[in-house]
């Protein structure tokens, strides 16, 4: 490539270390590069300095760059403190993206993580191990459980929610244990409280402990403000209240909500007290005293073992306006991993539906609105962050990157999206949506009213999300998706595996409506969606919601249903059109069962050849596409592809 720069004068006073060459077209990162670096693979660069000199390279051309910038990042962790941000002034173009991609053969990773020094293991006869036992610990625990030292964070405590051992996620002490819930004795509405069975071991400080309530298709998770035993003998129980402002909104609203009936009352456990640590895996946080104990798995050697918590929620924005929005970024084989999401330990997290946190909902008496007659709940609702965030961005691209090890969720592309891709991506281990796509009616607009922005700009179309892994999402919030896509349009989901996950795979569209809105013309087409459904209810492999002119869900393949013992009852459908959804086209879907749900008045809604019966070449193609199948090898045995 050349490109002239400005004067000769002017390009000497700027050039030193700062200025590449006129033809250089690529600059290489490391994690210890330097800030005055050459940029070159022997010598690089901060990943800041690196795209700062990108920057540099296209302000002060005095042509158009006719080749691509490329920000080259060597392996390794890049700790950041702060987030990444991709601004329009790294904008490239269509003939010269600026590109952020890894060296070859190595694997950068942007971290948000830290990690934990060395472990002690606790004694029975230590006096670390007596302090412990008089805070709670269990003494089935006292000669099993390993203690850390919790560094600061920017000179002060820091709280966390996940612990990552070996890049395997440890479980907050809870009971009861992993794969099994208690179930509400009491609910009451009027008095915000709740009564619960009594259990044995409830001692020590509590008070940081959280209830997480089952409801339906969504999970309520409450902070526990007061415990207080009632009863005695077998009839001995526990009332529970909640601090504000979850338990105002968890009492109030109507949906989703803790079903309490003659036959069903709603599961729950609790997590996040010393006292529940009594099972390998289990860990649990001192946040005034600054440790971490865990009480190790049998294969885990903590000696040697790499312990992470993480301290960043979001490790790179690429955030324009709708005036100037960044434009032709690219990313290939970059890693994300290690995000917090702190919200839930300060207000708790009490979500509408697909992880969408309620700041206000309740029953409306009489019911109604202008534009929907019937409602009986108004609610607004907020936005999990994602590792990534991306808005007002045209043509950005994510391929071969790998999102893992996350606290919320994985990519959020919201508002003001031309033209954006994801492909050949991996997303694995996240405790919320994979990716969240488009307009949710997040914010300050109530979330039934349908999305119709006056400046279109807003409207976020033609993505492309494609040939991706996706796995083990919605492991904490459980009404999370793979794949939650709001209001969008011109849009498509195709040819994606997702598998292991507690509720639907891929939900399109918002705001339960028949009103026109701006969605419109998507395409879900050949995905293979297995084992969804693996606890909630009320679910599908793919899910729909509201009337959507143009779109066609086509020739996916779902099944591999594995129902939960909690689910009130057996309410789902491989394919699900929730309410609204109209004016659209579902036909040649391979479903390993005839079971459907369609709850909608159906206008304008083409059903053919969906089932069993459907093609088996059908069946077989759905899923990742040639070019992209090495990502298999990423999935353990019991989550092969097949149905």
């Amino acid at each position: 490539m050349k490109t002239r720069l400005l004067p000769l004068v002017a390009a000497a006073l700027l050039a030193g270390p700062f200025l590449p060459a006129a033809d250089a077209a690529e600059f290489w990162a490391a994690p210890a590069g330097g800030e005055k670096a050459a940029g070159t693979a022997e010598d690089p660069l901060s990943l800041v300095a690196a795209q700062r000199r990108a920057r540099e390279l296209r302000r002060l051309a005095t042509e158009p760059l006719t080749e691509p910038v490329r920000i080259i990042l060597r392996g390794g962790d890049y700790a950041l403190d702060a987030a990444w941000c991709i601004r329009p002034e790294d904008s490239g173009s269509a003939q010269s993206p600026t590109i952020f991609e890894a060296a070859p053969g190595e694997t950068p990773v942007i971290d948000g993580g830290l990690a934990l020094g060395a472990w002690q293991k606790l004694s029975a006869s230590s006096r670390s191990a007596a302090s412990a036992a008089a805070a709670g610990l269990p003494a089935a625990a006292l000669d099993k459980v390993w203690v850390a030292e919790v560094p600061l964070v920017g000179g002060r405590p820091r709280e966390f929610r996940q612990l990552w051992i070996q890049d395997r996620k440890a479980v907050r002490a809870r009971t009861p244990n992993t794969g099994e819930m208690d179930r509400l004795l009491t609910w009451d509405k009027v008095d915000q409280h709740t009564t619960i069975p009594a259990r044995p071991g409830m001692t020590g400080d509590l008070g940081a402990l959280e209830m997480v309530i089952y409801q339906q298709w969504e999970i309520a998770l409450v902070r526990v403000r007061e415990f207080t035993r009632i009863g005695e003998g077998a009839n001995a129980a526990v009332r529970l209240r909640f601090h504000q402002p979850e338990s105002r909104i968890q009492f109030e609203h109507p949906w989703p909500a803790p079903i309490m009936t003659e036959a069903y009352r709603a599961p729950f456990f609790l997590q996040n007290a010393l006292c529940l640590l009594d099972a390998p895996g289990e860990w649990y946080h001192d946040i005034a005293a600054r440790r971490i104990y865990y009480w190790p798995r049998p294969d885990e050697e903590l000696a040697s073992a790499r312990a992470v918590v993480p301290v960043q929620e979001t490790l790179l924005e690429v955030i324009g306006s709708l005036e100037r929005p960044v434009r032709h970024v690219e990313f290939r084989g970059l890693r994300f991993a290690h995000t917090a999401w702190m919200r839930p330990a300060l207000a708790g997290h009490v979500p509408h539906q697909a992880g969408l946190y309620m700041t206000e909902a309740y029953k409306m008496l009489p019911p109604g609105t202008p534009e929907k007659k019937g409602l009986e709940n108004q609610a607004w609702v907020g936005r999990p962050p994602g590792v990534v965030r991306v808005e007002a961005a045209h043509n950005i691209r994510f391929e071969r990157c790998r999102f893992e090890r996350l606290a919320s969720a994985g990519i959020d592309a919201e508002r003001g999206l031309r033209d954006f891709a994801v492909e050949g991506c991996v997303f694995r281990d996240i405790a919320g949506n994979g990716l969240q796509l488009g307009k949710f009616m997040d914010g300050g607009e109530e979330t039934h009213l349908p999305y119709n922005p006056a400046d279109d700009r807003e409207v976020s179309a033609r993505l492309r999300v494609a040939n991706n892994l996706i796995t083990d999402c919605a492991n904490e919030d459980w009404g999370c998706l793979g794949i939650a896509a709001g209001y969008i349009r011109e849009s498509v989901i195709e040819h994606n595996d997702l598998s292991d996950l507690p509720y639907s795979g891929i939900s399109l569209g918002w705001g339960w409506t028949y009103l026109t809105t701006a969605q419109r013309d998507n395409r879900v087409h050949a995905n293979r969606i297995t084992r969804f459904g693996r606890i909630l209810y009320d679910f599908g492999g793919i899910y729909h919601l509201s009337a959507s002119p143009g779109t066609w869900i086509t020739e996916n393949a779902l099944g591999g249903v594995v129902l939960n013992p909690y689910a009130e009852k057996p309410h789902w459908g491989h394919i699900y059109p929730d309410e609204g959804s109209s004016y659209m086209i579902v036909r040649d879907n391979w479903t390993e069962t005839d079971q459907r749900l369609i709850n909608t008045k159906a206008y304008g809604l083409t059903w053919e050849r969906n089932g069993p019966d459907t093609s088996a070449a059908i069946r077989d193609a759905a899923g990742l596409q040639e070019p992209y199948r090495d990502l298999l090898r990423l999935l353990p045995a019991r989550t092969a592809p097949t149905p």
